[in-house]
């Protein structure tokens, strides 16, 4: 491909991811509007997070591998292909039931595509310099999808209707679509790794306890998220333009947080891994205190995207420095522990606003991340166990774009 096409290539799937991840997070923006049409309470509205987040994790790591002899763009078109007909279905879906099953089918797709498009970035490129651009260009569409689809979905349910912010996820799936079909050529598998060799990296300590910790700060993360909006309108008492506008703004500083990161892990990696959690416990102490003044709320919030941000990027870094030789397969697998920390956080944040309000929720965040915390820990002391040059090998072996 010319360098004008490695490009147009790069963008169609960082638009594709974009597309993935927004029809997953998307959601988090309309949980009120989707509680209030289908008559279902709001952690049950939160299945629609959950439920998605925990089909992920069940395919993290299968799906890439069930697929990984197929042809890239049939696997492209077959992924999209899916999100986009059931993304279409969700529209006019009339109960919550059929909803919910139009969001849990192509959930399955989701680490297919997002693992497969990261992989080929990689490789896009002449140089190095180049390749790593091209990841870092995709691996913005997965951050533009979790962060920017909520307040877009929020403002088109607040403005429109329900249906409109299910139809934004419909349209930019069917738009990848297409542009797959018509821009992206055919790309065969030469060679695969053998099963055995990825699946090796299982042995490793660190591994698990990069995989542990991702499960749990995602999850108080996200378990918080999801709800987020409704902690904005219930406990702020914001209007539903201006949970839109916080929502942005978090995004947008949550992107600025991505781009920090690689800085901050590059210069102090294990501070970086142990204090953006537990800056994140001040955060969520400070927004229990001051949740109901809707103006320093939105400071906070900028505040903590970031802070997030920075955190979430920190959870990929941590599983794939600890198994370099499998980039795929561990991708994969971080895949899994996000999503899993997701439904497990969704779900513990849900079940503690059942009890005792929206503002709980924070509670059940504060939980997860202090076990995370533990489990970073625990991959601090696995690395430092090992022989000096494995270490240094480890700790070396791949470089945060």
């Amino acid at each position: 491909m010319a360098y004008a096409s490695k490009n147009l290539f790069v963008f169609v799937l960082a638009v594709g991811v974009f597309g993935i991840l927004n029809t997953e997070m998307g959601v988090v923006g309309i949980i009120p509007q989707v509680s209030e049409w289908y008559s279902v309470s709001v952690p049950e509205a939160g299945f629609l997070v959950s439920g998605f987040a925990l089909i992920v994790a069940v395919a993290g790591p299968t799906m890439p591998l069930l697929f990984s002899k197929v042809n890239r763009k049939t696997v492209m078109l077959l992924s999209l292909g899916v999100f986009s007909l059931c993304n279409l279905l969700a529209i006019w879906a009339p109960t919550f039931e059929l909803l919910f099953a139009a969001r849990i089918i192509p959930a399955a797709f989701h680490p297919l595509y997002v693992s497969m498009a990261m992989a080929i970035a990689s490789t896009v490129g002449d140089t190095p310099a180049e390749q790593a651009k091209s990841s870092s260009r995709v691996f913005a569409g997965v951050s533009a999808g979790m962060v920017i689809g909520p307040p877009c979905a929020s403002f088109l349910a607040g403005t429109e209707a329900l249906q409109a912010a299910l139809a934004f996820f419909a349209v930019v799936t069917i738009v990848v679509f297409l542009a797959t079909i018509l821009l992206v050529p055919s790309m065969p598998v030469k060679e695969a790794l053998s099963y055995g060799g990825q699946l090796s990296i299982l042995k490793k300590p660190a591994v698990w306890a990069s995989l542990l910790a991702t499960v749990f700060v995602n999850g108080g993360m996200f378990g918080f998220y999801s709800f987020m909006s409704d902690f904005f309108g219930t406990v702020s008492g914001m209007s539903t333009l201006m949970v839109s506008v916080v929502l942005l703004v978090y995004g947008g500083m949550n992107i600025v947080g991505n781009v920090l990161s690689g800085f901050a892990l590059g210069r102090a990696e294990t501070k970086t891994l142990l204090s953006m959690p537990v800056i994140l416990l001040g955060f969520y102490g400070v927004l229990f205190v001051v949740g109901g003044l809707s103006g320093v709320t939105a400071l906070v919030v900028a505040v903590l995207g970031v802070v997030a941000g920075i955190a979430n990027n920190a959870n990929q870094y941590m599983v794939s420095r600890s198994a370099p030789e499998a980039p795929d397969f561990s991708n994969g697998l971080y895949l899994t522990a996000a999503n899993l920390g997701t439904t497990m956080g969704t779900a513990l944040c849900g079940a503690f606003i059942a009890q005792a309000g929206t503002q709980a929720s924070i509670g059940g965040a504060v939980i997860f991340v202090v076990v995370g915390i533990g489990f970073i820990g625990w991959r601090i002391a696995c690395l430092r166990a090992l022989q000096p040059s494995q270490a240094a090998c480890e700790s070396t072996a791949s470089q945060p774009s």
